[in-house]
């Protein structure tokens, strides 16, 4: 691992530790019941679209076992449900709150997701124990070599992970133009849904932690030195976004 990477981690780590450990899960507790129409709302409609093309991308084969990691409402495993009906899917996030709508949003369209509440930076799970992981919209809140490298753990050799996130624009006009827009964004959601305090006193953050994240590029050369192979990294919406497939050796 370079120095590089080790002391952007140690810079986050810094800056955000407080935030992550005190105040994190509470506002997705607040936020929980209304958390994926929020999201459509920021992302002015796009948000379902661009899910569409993670879904796409990601290879299942009935029988596999699959862990989505920080599963929220679990939109994702129920999306692969419908791709693919027999998956045993695994889901593990720290937010009771997310997790209990996701649970019941599985329950009424019939699919069986298990479900576990732990800090995604210890997987409860033995080495070489799934065939893929996903990992969408969270990273920014993690410790993230931490995180890949437990992903890397648990997957089998030939598994393969999928990520998809919010990331930091190259370019440098993009990313002052995106910055501008969450925050007015943010604001907006904040008065139009009422969220509570710790929500709103995170806005800063949601904004300062896209500035101190990684770009397409640099989330791809990490995955490479953490041991992933055939490291793949699209960018979309000028790079605010984007997917990222790479295969465990």
């Amino acid at each position: 691992m370079t120095t590089s990477f080790q002391n952007r981690e140690n810079v986050r780590r810094q800056a955000f530790e407080s935030i992550w450990e005190s105040q994190i899960d509470a506002v997705f507790s607040d936020v929980a019941a209304v958390y994926d129409k929020a999201n459509d709302f920021a992302s002015l409609g796009t948000l379902n679209g661009l899910r569409r093309r993670f879904i796409a991308t990601i290879d299942v084969s009935p029988g596999q076992r699959v862990l989505d990691v920080c599963a929220g409402t679990n939109v994702i495993g129920i999306d692969l449900l419908k791709k693919e009906p027999n998956l045993d899917i695994y889901a593990v996030d720290r937010s009771d709150a997310m997790q209990k709508v996701g649970s019941d949003r599985a329950a009424q369209q019939g699919f069986d997701i298990k479900g576990h509440i732990c800090d995604v930076h210890r997987l409860p799970f033995p080495d070489n124990h799934f065939d893929v992981v996903t990992l969408q919209y969270a990273t920014r809140h993690l410790r993230v070599i931490d995180v890949f490298s437990e992903i890397n753990r648990v997957l089998k050799p030939g598994g393969h992970f999928y990520h998809f996130d919010m990331l930091r624009p190259a370019n440098k006009i993009i990313e002052e133009a995106y910055c501008l827009y969450l925050r007015g964004c943010l604001k907006t959601i904040s008065w139009a849904i009422r969220v509570g305090p710790e929500a709103r006193n995170c806005c800063d953050y949601f904004i300062d932690a896209i500035r101190l994240f990684y770009s397409t590029d640099e989330l791809s050369r990490l995955l490479s030195e953490l041991g992933f192979s055939d490291v793949i990294g699209k960018p979309l919406l000028g790079g605010t976004v984007a997917i990222h497939k790479a295969c465990k050796l």
